[in-house]
């Protein structure tokens, strides 16, 4: 399960590099993702995430009490 967003899940998606004559080559788009620790005050612990950039900041709107709570009502064990 590398290289995927456990809030988002978001994943590397793939396209082409293309050169200046035109030619396409297979390439990767991999997520900005960031290993990230966070105090879960309600269960008083850290809890750490491998999250995307644009988690952090959903998280950081939302509160971590209410995606943590998504997050178990889709299956995910934090």
């Amino acid at each position: 399960m590398a290289r995927v967003c456990q809030v988002t899940g978001k994943k590397p998606i793939t396209g082409h590099h293309v050169s200046h004559s035109n030619i396409k080559t297979k390439r990767r788009f991999l997520p900005n993702l960031q290993t990230k620790r966070f105090f879960f005050a309600e269960e008083d612990r850290w809890v750490t995430l491998k999250v995307s950039t644009e988690a952090i900041r959903t998280i950081n709107k939302n509160g971590l009490s209410s995606v943590i709570k998504e997050m178990r009502a889709q299956g995910a064990k934090i």
